[in-house]
């Protein structure tokens, strides 16, 4: 597995100088960077001006301060019971998402006699995380409530930011500016990778692309404008004739129409190419890329190996140790998501451990 660390930050580049406009442009890292590595994909975007990320959870943020010391530092998934002196001491802001942790964080800024660091979600519509509208608005008012405590941001995230004409993003984007108006001193936050993408009116004060900077499609309609930033490579461990009539790997789901040469590729479902990305007589599914042609998968990917269907590529590409481009320039993840009936996120963050990972040029 091939990551590139200067992609990754020209993708930041393009969507800091070229995109966000007057916002400032943060960057979503949870999940181990999407797969690409966090330590190393936040110093490369560190390095080229991000200054502000978000994580999902608190041993995310932990790592990324041992990393990044100088770094603004968000927690996504909020404030748990009985945390907020971690969060105080290694300087992580916790997302507020509940009236709850508003109270416990408020709590804690008065008993410090200050106001600490902390963002409030405000949910409009997507109705997982945030206060709803009313509570936001009742509570930040309420000086009783928060005393000295005054959120560094406030945020919403869109639902449907993938298919920019879907009525819900103006929907959101109306009800975002209709509750936090009021309070339009605070910088507001509303836009991932798609709303980036769909322009000035998402922006607000800050932006927090995740997909879109490790080479995903954030919007489904449009074309890429992404650099890709992962390549993975598997070996060839035999070729082998199948007869017409036979079929191929497990379930015999996949039977030859012709008779085929197939190549047995050293990797599986366990290293993250994932298991309904298979083929069968009812329906394709991916494919891996060899000397510049299409190897489509036969049968089932099973957990260590996936057989493509080499017969149309020529002999001396194809043999014993010969590396096969299963995601990459060549082999799109969001490519591979259609085939597997998922989202490229699911693709890149499922890449599993047993792979030896290189950080340099994808080619």
């Amino acid at each position: 597995m091939t990551i590139d660390p200067d992609a990754i930050a020209a993708n930041w580049t393009y969507l800091n100088g070229k995109l966000s406009g007057a916002a400032e442009c943060a960057a979503a890292i949870k999940a181990d960077a999407y797969g690409t590595g966090q330590d190393i994909a936040g110093k490369a975007m560190f390095d080229a001006g991000c200054r502000t990320f978000f994580i999902a959870v608190p041993t995310e943020a932990l790592a990324l301060r041992e990393t990044l010391p100088e770094a603004v530092i968000y927690a996504l998934d909020g404030l748990f019971p009985g945390t907020a002196e971690h969060f105080i001491a290694h300087d992580i802001r916790p997302v507020l998402g509940s009236l709850a942790e508003l109270e416990e964080w408020a709590s804690v800024c008065k008993a410090a006699g200050r106001s600490l660091d902390a963002a409030v979600h405000v949910d409009t519509g997507i109705h997982r995380l945030g206060l709803s509208p009313d509570e936001f608005s009742v509570a930040l008012k309420d000086k009783g409530l928060l005393g000295p405590f005054t959120p560094s941001l406030i945020m919403s995230h869109l639902a449907c930011g993938s298919t920019p004409d879907h009525q819900m993003n103006r929907r959101q984007l109306d009800l975002f500016r209709k509750v936090t108006d009021p309070f339009a001193a605070i910088p507001r936050s509303l836009a991932n990778s798609a709303g980036v993408l769909m322009g000035a009116d998402y922006h607000f004060d800050l932006v927090r692309p995740g997909i879109a900077l490790y080479g995903g499609q954030a919007i489904e309609t449009e074309p890429n404008p992404m650099r890709p930033v992962a390549k993975v490579e598997a070996r060839i461990m035999i070729v082998r004739d199948v007869p017409a009539g036979d079929t191929i790997g497990y379930g015999a789901r996949q039977t030859a129409k012709r008779p085929l040469r197939n190549a047995v590729v050293a990797a599986g479902y366990a290293d993250g190419l994932l298991r309904r990305a298979s083929s069968t007589d009812e329906r394709p599914g991916g494919f891996g890329m060899i000397g510049g042609h299409k190897a489509p998968i036969l049968g089932r990917i099973s957990m260590d190996m996936i057989t493509l269907d080499v017969t149309d590529i020529p002999d001396h590409l194809v043999r014993r140790g010969a590396y096969v481009e299963m995601l990459g320039p060549n082999v799109a993840a969001a490519d591979l998501a259609a085939y597997a009936e998922t989202i490229d996120y699911e693709y890149l963050t499922s890449l599993g451990r047993r792979y030896r990972r290189i950080y340099g040029p994808l080619d």
